[in-house]
């Protein structure tokens, strides 16, 4: 069954392009686009969507409020932020709000099919590297806190789970943990697992954010 794709930007040239680089696959189909948030809402109302392309800056209402309100929706489709290397607040805040993740607008092609095909599995499109400079530059953003992290939730992880969990905030992929708690990239995803599942998190991207919120670590990627 082919991934349904719709597409949310006010510019009709960007649409196209993107429109005709996923018609050229045989597992995607864009079954509809909006050219604002609110038209998206109200398109969404009428037709079956895997995954969102949502546009941050629009008319009407903006790609942010449009992600938190559809992913306050039960059943909502996943929705990947498109933004510019100047707009990256606005990824931040969109990741916040749901979304399972951003790219660049000038990505290449097979990375931005790649990432549709990757959020309509279940996994988030932010890579560690890019996740480690988008929080390292807006961490600052996020709301004072103190130094001990304000969670309660956090006080269900095991010891182990809280030393994985401080090195997905860093950015280290399961690979990079597994090398440096030594333990078997197997037992790594099994420890993240259950951090997501302890914490009521969606996937890695939320658990970084959840760590900076909380101040398990700052902006740097240093732990406190």
């Amino acid at each position: 069954m082919s991934i349904r794709v719709m597409l949310v930007d006010d510019q009709v040239l960007l649409r196209t392009g993107f429109r005709m680089v996923l018609a050229a696959q045989p597992d995607m189909e864009v079954v509809a686009e909006a050219g604002d948030g609110l038209e998206a809402l109200e398109v969404l109302r009428a037709t079956k969507v895997d995954v969102v392309l949502m546009d941050v800056r629009m008319p009407k209402l903006d790609g942010v409020e449009a992600t938190r309100r559809i992913c306050a929706q039960e059943d909502h489709p996943k929705v990947i932020i498109l933004t510019t290397f100047d707009l990256d607040e606005y990824a931040f805040s969109g990741l916040k709000a749901g979304a399972s993740g951003f790219m660049l607008k000038d990505v290449p092609p097979a990375e931005l099919l790649g990432a549709i095909r990757s959020v309509h599995s279940g996994d988030a499109v932010v890579a560690p590297s890019t996740t480690r400079r988008l929080l390292d530059r807006f961490a600052p953003m996020l709301p004072t806190t103190t130094a001990e992290p304000q969670h309660k939730e956090l006080d269900r992880l095991t010891d182990r789970e809280r030393e994985v969990m401080l090195l997905v905030a860093q950015g280290l992929s399961n690979g990079e943990i597994a090398a440096r708690l030594v333990l078997s990239e197997a037992t790594v995803k099994t420890h993240v697992g259950r951090i997501l599942t302890k914490l009521g998190l969606r996937d890695r991207v939320q658990v970084v954010v959840l760590a900076y919120e909380t101040g398990m670590v700052r902006a740097g990627g240093g732990s406190l």
